[in-house]
């Protein structure tokens, strides 16, 4: 019988993207819309690391299950590195995606025309039998743009250009972001890692 391995987030468009970077394995991936009720994990930490295998403990203790979860975020240099761990609430809890970047794109207009320099940050932790198993990392570097641009993706992807492709990652399909991004890096290597292992 397949394993099933808990990817905790609750991103839909998150959850979809790294179910596609995990085909290739012999695990049946769901996430915690297929849990609900579950109590949320603080992300309090200071790093991403730190916050990936907090969230991959958490999750674990509450249902058993193999878990692997990534905290990720996008660091710019005008900003000293922000929005970084706060990434997803750099708006304020419960903020659209769209008010992310609005508030984004206020801040760097503070800092000149851009583009400005950035990158995308992912950490990965797998937990099993009650410990971290793999942690892993990936990061993309790109720039920030002025205006959105693409319909794909989710967070701050379509102000986020790759210059050697001249395209946000709002504007590649799956197929191209899996090849560049920091979460498709970051789960290559879980990937490679994992085949590796027995555990």
């Amino acid at each position: 019988m397949m394993d099933t391995l808990l990817v905790a987030t609750a991103n839909p468009g998150k959850a979809r993207e790294i179910a596609r970077l995990l085909a290739d394995l012999p695990w049946r991936v769901t996430d915690l819309a297929s849990v609900p009720g579950l109590p949320p994990c603080a992300e309090d930490q200071l790093s991403f690391a730190a916050n990936a295998r907090q969230k991959a403990l958490h999750y674990h203790q509450l249902t058993s299950l193999p878990t692997l979860a990534d905290d990720s975020g996008l660091m710019v240099d005008a900003l000293d590195g922000a929005p970084g761990v706060h990434s997803a609430r750099y708006a304020g809890e419960g903020a659209t995606d769209a008010r992310r970047i609005e508030k984004l794109l206020r801040e760097l207009s503070r800092h000149g025309s851009g583009p400005h320099p950035a990158r995308f940050v992912c950490a990965v932790s797998f937990v099993r039998y009650g410990r971290e198993w793999i942690a892993v990392s990936g990061e993309c570097r790109g720039v920030i743009i002025a205006a959105p641009r693409g319909t794909g993706g989710f967070g701050y992807d379509p102000v986020f250009l790759v210059p050697e492709l001249q395209k946000t990652f709002a504007e590649l399909t799956p197929q191209e972001k899996a090849a560049v991004s920091h979460r498709g890096r970051a789960l290559a290597r879980f990937c490679r890692r994992i085949t590796q292992s027995a555990f």
